[in-house]
């Protein structure tokens, strides 16, 4: 991987957003060397990281969501995707630096905002408390870590609550729970505090563990999952099998 940043957004009072480039993909970090996101150079619209495309396993239950939230821009691959494949979704996303914001219009295709897209400088705190998003959202997709990188930047009961409080009755949270091992058991407890059910899929890209979260628990049936995982596999070029898998293990797994 190349070294040296092959660009650098560095607006004072946030991190820096860099970029390095290995075998055809750019890496987005925050001035240190984890990375923050991925896009393959030749499919841009493509969700580069499994741990990411883990993140849309709540297209196993909701065909078509009218409104989806991001929660961290990351480098855009959640926030385009959505936005190009479900054209009849408002996306919303909150993202605390400016520098990010910036490099993914540069350098990582995120489109402009418009009727249907709205990127916005703010605290995500502040997003999911704000009254006006209160019962409003289909699905919210959380993805907040700063440039250490060793747990999510919000991870309470009050926090998790606000999300709860965002989403429609049947709304899904997807989560990326990453870091130092503590964070894992206070992230998912304070999720189960809060939500009607909480589901963890094994881990993947260097201890990402991706959780989805239900305001009111559905009805899981296999074998309609797994048709709908062939459907997505086929129209979204996505690995929505191994997602159904995890969900069955996990579940086996947890059963008393």
């Amino acid at each position: 991987m190349s070294s040296t940043p092959t660009s650098r957004f560095a607006a004072p009072g946030h991190p820096p957003a860099t970029t390095t480039q290995f075998r055809g993909v750019r890496f987005l970090h925050l001035g240190t060397s984890w990375v923050q996101g991925a896009m393959r150079l030749d499919k841009p619209d493509n969700i580069e990281l499994e741990y990411v495309q883990m993140m849309m396993m709540w297209m196993l239950f909701k065909e078509q969501p009218k409104r989806i939230a991001q929660l961290g821009l990351g480098s855009g691959a959640l926030t385009k995707f959505c936005y190009q494949r479900f054209p009849s979704a408002r996306v919303d996303v909150a993202e605390l630096n400016p520098n990010v914001i910036d490099i993914c219009h540069a350098e990582f295709g995120l489109p402009p905002n418009d009727e249907r897209l709205n990127v916005r400088e703010m605290d995500a705190m502040d997003f999911v408390l704000d009254p006006a998003n209160r019962n409003s959202i289909d699905v919210l997709q959380v993805d907040l870590y700063d440039e250490e990188a060793r747990g999510p930047v919000l991870d309470s009961q009050e926090f998790y609550q606000a999300c709860f409080d965002c989403l429609l009755d049947d709304g899904i949270m997807t989560a990326n729970v990453f870091g130092e091992f503590s964070n894992y058991d206070k992230n998912l407890q304070n999720m189960e505090l809060v939500f009607d059910a909480v589901v963890w899929l094994p881990e993947v890209h260097d201890a990402n563990i991706i959780v989805i979260a239900f305001k009111r628990a559905p009805q899981i049936d296999f074998s309609v999952l797994y048709e709908r995982a062939g459907d997505i596999k086929r129209r979204m070029n996505l690995p929505a099998k191994n997602w159904v898998n995890g969900l069955k293990s996990w579940m086996q797994d947890h059963q008393e």
